[in-house]
């Protein structure tokens, strides 16, 4: 089943600056085969569902194990449909042909 989240990891803990481990995230993500739009607040994900959570998993995990992040708060939006397939963008673009 084809899937668009939104994800927002959150390292608590470890200063200010979140960049770097939203980039660690990211890889993992494009890694998997997944499209990743970066947003402000934060990253659209579209992609299978198996895939997509298994890449969450290994964010997590590669945040905690290898960067040294003791807590991570993270928030995830869920978005599937059965009667099309549709993506992130063209969902923006949806809204924008309204405008």
């Amino acid at each position: 089943m084809k899937v668009s989240v939104e994800l927002s990891v959150i390292p608590i803990g470890s200063g200010v600056s979140i960049s770097g481990y939203i980039a660690d995230c990211c890889r993992i993500l494009e890694d998997a085969g997944l499209n990743v739009e970066v947003g402000p607040n934060g990253t659209n994900v579209d992609g299978e569902w198996d895939t997509v959570f298994e890449a969450i998993k290994q964010c997590h995990e590669k945040l905690h194990n290898e960067d040294g992040v003791v807590r991570l708060f993270s928030t995830l939006k869920i978005n599937s449909r059965t009667d099309k397939e549709q993506s992130s963008a063209q969902k923006v673009d949806a809204v924008r042909s309204k405008l």
